[in-house]
């Protein structure tokens, strides 16, 4: 694999001081067009052998290219604010905007390689890392990124030379560390985990451009190259209009059941009872929240439900039990223009909170496939896609030992209408109610249908949703605190010593 990177190919310094210029101004141009434009982003990751210039690359083009329009991550070791969320958040954090180019020292491929070398992790973990990393890349391409991946190589012999090289200088001597030496001497580990990286993630959408490390001319020169001719090519497409995707329809549900057709919307709560089972289980979720070991736990809570269906009288029932310090509430309205520079899930990884804290959404990364969906405000292949991008996010979650509590409320459209008029009567309530509620009354059986799909593709074993009769605002608001007391309950019961400490490599 790594062959066609041991050629020994060199530029003599003439040609290279005579083709930098030219190189230069033609990356600049490319780059102001990017940003003009601003409807793409640019990922570029540097990844390679100890000694291969990766990081003389990332200076290099940082000297090339305009720094207002370009930003670089070394993606070294995590910190423990890192460590204690799923690992691609903080590569999320850092994803460029529409117009910009981010470029990566460090990827999503790091710590799993360094995993498997050091045999902290099996040679399945790592398969299971690189579905993830190409699952990621498949979706920033769908959004529109481009992705630039270098693998700068150098062999056994050539990173021996190169490390005697910079050590035996003095003033290059603090670039090897003990690190390097001993990564060398893993060597043929290193060059096998590469080798299964590269092949199982070279993709049509991403692939892997293998640049021979020893000659830094070269090396400077392919690399920007092979940015430039990606940039003008990509921004001459963009410049033509892109055929529509043809999607399958979707399938109607296996057992043809009308999900929200099955509740009891009949179901009720008096008011003593109502009353004691408040104090119940608002008790009990500040216990279970002060308990020692729920400072290893998070929890992340989504509420989504037809419009004056109690999501906010049921999120207070919730917040009037936690201590203000522990807890955030995450209100999800229309986009802002930061939020649409980036994928759609950025916005949600952005709140991804710490251990032992408590995050409540109110509306969510299900808006893709409810209301972005019923109101045409994305293609059809993007809300398609959209369940599996929820799932696999969902998943990254749970597997982080995040506990994910999704309820999603339901009230008859008789009732959705009492309180709409209920709330135009009221003056502190007319505010809850605007036009938009009452047009989305008019897409009542669309939306329904939506909420269909969206529970029968994302109701998961590890993240299911509980759907709650709140017709019955006293019923709902207990089936609510109940629920989640349950979920939090049983996570502490089977959280084991091992949960409560950071992995000696970061595992994804």
């Amino acid at each position: 694999m790594f062959e066609s990177a041991e050629l020994g190919h060199k530029i003599d310094k003439a040609t290279y001081d005579k083709e930098v210029p030219i190189l230069r101004e033609a990356l600049l141009e490319a780059q102001f067009n990017l940003a003009k434009a601003a409807n793409f982003p640019v990922i570029i990751l540097i990844g390679g052998m100890d000694g291969a210039g990766r990081g003389e690359t990332v200076n290099l083009l940082n000297e090339w290219m305009d720094p207002r329009y370009i930003q670089t991550h070394g993606m070294g070791e995590p910190s423990d604010e890192e460590l204690e969320r799923p690992m691609m958040w903080r590569f999320w954090r850092a994803l460029p905007p529409k117009g910009r180019i981010g470029v990566f020292l460090g990827s999503w491929y790091t710590w799993p390689i360094l995993n498997r070398v050091s045999g902290i992790t099996t040679t399945a973990d790592l398969d299971q890392s690189l579905e993830r990393a190409k699952r990621l890349e498949e979706m920033l391409h769908a959004e529109g990124a481009v992705i630039i991946k270098f693998w700068l190589h150098l062999s056994k012999d050539k990173q021996e030379k190169r490390l005697k090289s910079l050590e035996k200088n003095p003033a290059t001597r603090w670039r090897v560390t003990e690190r390097d030496w001993k990564h060398f001497k893993a060597y043929d580990k290193f060059q096998s985990v590469h080798e299964s990286v590269i092949r199982h993630t070279s993709t049509a959408e991403a692939p892997w451009i293998i640049v021979e490390g020893e000659d830094p001319c070269y090396r400077g020169l392919t690399v920007g190259k092979t940015i430039l001719e990606t940039l003008r090519n990509r921004l001459e497409q963009t410049a033509t209009p892109v055929a529509k995707v043809n999607v399958p329809p979707l399938l109607p549900s296996i057992d043809n059941i009308h999900i929200l057709k099955t509740l009891d919307l009949t179901k009720s709560l008096a008011k003593k009872p109502f009353k004691d089972e408040l104090e119940k289980y608002q008790g009990k979720l500040n216990f279970l929240t002060r308990d020692p070991k729920f400072k290893n736990m998070t929890v992340i809570v989504v509420f989504e439900g037809n419009d004056a269906a109690g999501k906010g009288g049921s999120i207070r029932r919730i917040t009037g039990a936690l201590d203000a310090r522990d807890y955030q509430v995450i209100p999800i309205a229309a986009p802002t223009e930061e939020e649409r520079a980036q994928p759609y899930l950025w916005r949600f990884w952005r709140h991804i909170p710490r251990k032992g804290r408590v995050t409540i959404f109110d509306r969510s990364w299900y808006g893709r496939v409810l209301v972005e969906r019923v109101e045409g405000f994305c293609n059809e292949n993007d809300w398609m896609r959209a369940y599996s991008e929820i799932n696999d996010f969902e998943a990254q979650l749970v597997r982080h030992n995040i506990i994910v509590v999704k309820f999603w409320l339901t009230i008859s459209k008789e009732e959705q209408l009492r309180r709409f008029e209920n709330r135009q009567k009221t003056g502190y309530k007319s505010f809850k109610i605007t036009d938009e509620d009452w047009r989305n009354r008019e897409k009542w059986e669309q939306y329904e249908q939506a909420i269909c799909d969206m529970v029968d593709r994302t109701s998961t074993i590890i993240s299911p949703w509980t759907l709650v009769e709140a017709n019955d605002k006293n019923f709902a608001r207990i089936k609510i605190l109940k629920t989640l007391c349950n979920q939090i309950e049983q996570a502490l019961a089977n959280l084991s010593p091992n949960d409560a400490k950071p992995e000696p490599k970061l595992k994804h």
